[in-house]
């Protein structure tokens, strides 16, 4: 992420995961700026799937119907009518290598987030996840 990141945060084209390269404050700064939604999880505690979803749903503040299984986080993740936004960033902090899960858990959200992100890019909205 470069100089202008607040228009570039809201450039659809350019929305995905990534490695977060810049100071969180400067991020979370941008992303006020640039009026979309940030959901901010600090993974630190989490070790394994069923503490890594109950964290998502805090932080998704989800709804009641959230099952806490990776097709809820895919429902979720793809609706968010509860919190209507220009867009949405998800940063993920302190959660290592892995996120504080399996090699296969970690595929399967990996594989979540990538779907969210043309999910949204389909509805002309940017979805970004940062892993910092």
């Amino acid at each position: 992420m470069s100089e202008d990141l607040c228009e570039r945060l809201q450039d659809v084209n350019e929305a995905g995961a990534y490695r977060l390269s810049c100071p969180l404050a400067v991020l979370e700064a941008n992303v006020a700026l640039s009026g979309l939604t940030l959901f901010d999880a600090d993974l630190a505690a989490v070790q394994g799937k069923g503490e890594f979803l109950a964290r998502m749903a805090q932080v998704l503040l989800a709804p009641d119907w959230f099952g806490h299984n990776w097709d809820a986080l895919a429902d979720v993740l793809g609706d968010l009518s509860w919190q209507p936004s220009a867009g949405y960033v998800l940063l993920l902090c302190n959660g290592g290598e892995k996120l504080g899960l399996s090699d296969a858990d970690y595929a399967g959200v990996t594989e979540i987030f990538n779907d969210t992100v043309r999910y949204w890019k389909a509805r002309g909205k940017p979805f970004w996840v940062f892993f910092a």
